[in-house]
């Protein structure tokens, strides 16, 4: 794990968009357990591709009209525990950091992995997240 004030601010550059941060295994429950409505799970990450691309694009889909109604991040190789709890919520969806999760009452409906992340433009990885939800948000 990386010493907390080097991802301090990869949690704040989510988190200042009003993105709930899960940092543990109780969080996470609360939170996905009894899910009613669309919540998406940002799964973040030290890597380049978080930095240069998938934060980016959250920041970009997350200004859209429609969104989800609940949002949630957990921290990939940071907090371990509540990301593995998440990761659990994913169904038969891979382990992937950075990554992307639209749920509608508890079940996946979208994700981006990180291979449709790498190489990207944000503005595409943000017109993929919009479309989940203009398909799945009211």
């Amino acid at each position: 794990m990386y010493p907390e004030m080097m991802v301090k601010p990869m949690r704040e550059e989510v988190t200042r968009l009003g993105v709930e941060e899960l940092k543990s295994v109780g969080d996470v429950d609360a939170a996905l357990g009894q899910s009613h409505g669309t919540a998406l799970v940002f799964v973040n990450s030290v890597c380049g591709c978080a930095a240069g691309m998938a934060r980016p694009a959250l920041a970009k889909a997350l200004q859209h009209a429609k969104r989800p109604a609940k949002l949630y991040t957990v921290f990939a190789g940071q907090d371990l525990d509540a990301t593995a709890r998440a990761r659990s919520y994913f169904g038969e969806y891979q382990p992937s950091s950075p990554s992307v999760a639209v749920l509608k009452d508890g079940e996946v409906v979208a994700f981006v992995h990180r291979h449709q992340i790498e190489g990207r433009h944000p503005d595409a990885i943000a017109a993929a997240l919009t479309q989940a939800f203009d398909t799945y948000c009211a």
